[in-house]
């Protein structure tokens, strides 16, 4: 349903939320390096959140990425509007053919409910929700602790 754009925008945007401080950006390199995301790839994928408000960036030895609001107000849909748009909550879910109540397909009224579904829980679902899991111990396993939260166990 997401393009890989869109999956490697929002493991950016989880551990961008989960690392970034008022006080330090997290790096490109680093993102790229932990999200096992190619570089040049993910440069462009950045940029796109940055143009659309989601990301700032900043040059310079204290460089890097940071979100420009606080992750509880980032929404998962605004990740996926920014890189693939909203189409995937419109389209007929056959085909790329025009598709609506008044000319459905043959599964466009369950299609649609389900569409609507995934809209909503996107447009629920914070930056917030996801880092607090991953502090806790729970969530994506490939987005590791921040240095200074990790114990010596």
């Amino acid at each position: 349903m997401l393009s890989a754009s869109c999956h490697y925008a929002l493991q950016a945007m989880f551990y961008i939320a989960l690392h970034s401080t008022d006080n330090e950006n997290v790096e490109l390199s680093e993102i790229a390096e932990k999200q096992n995301i190619p570089k040049h790839f993910l440069s462009k994928i950045l940029q796109l959140l940055v143009k659309h408000k989601l990301l700032t960036s900043m040059k310079g030895p204290n460089g890097g990425f940071s979100l420009i609001k606080p992750p509880e107000q980032v929404t998962l849909i605004e990740i996926i509007e920014a890189i693939d748009g909203l189409d995937i909550f419109t389209q007929c879910g056959l085909s790329y053919r025009p598709c609506d109540d008044n000319n459905p397909c043959q599964i466009h009224k369950e299609y649609k409910k389900i569409r609507e579904k995934g809209y909503q829980l996107f447009n629920t679902k914070t930056l917030a929700g996801f880092t607090e899991d991953l502090k806790n111990g729970s969530g994506f396993a490939s987005i590791i602790k921040p240095e200074h939260e990790k114990t010596n166990e």
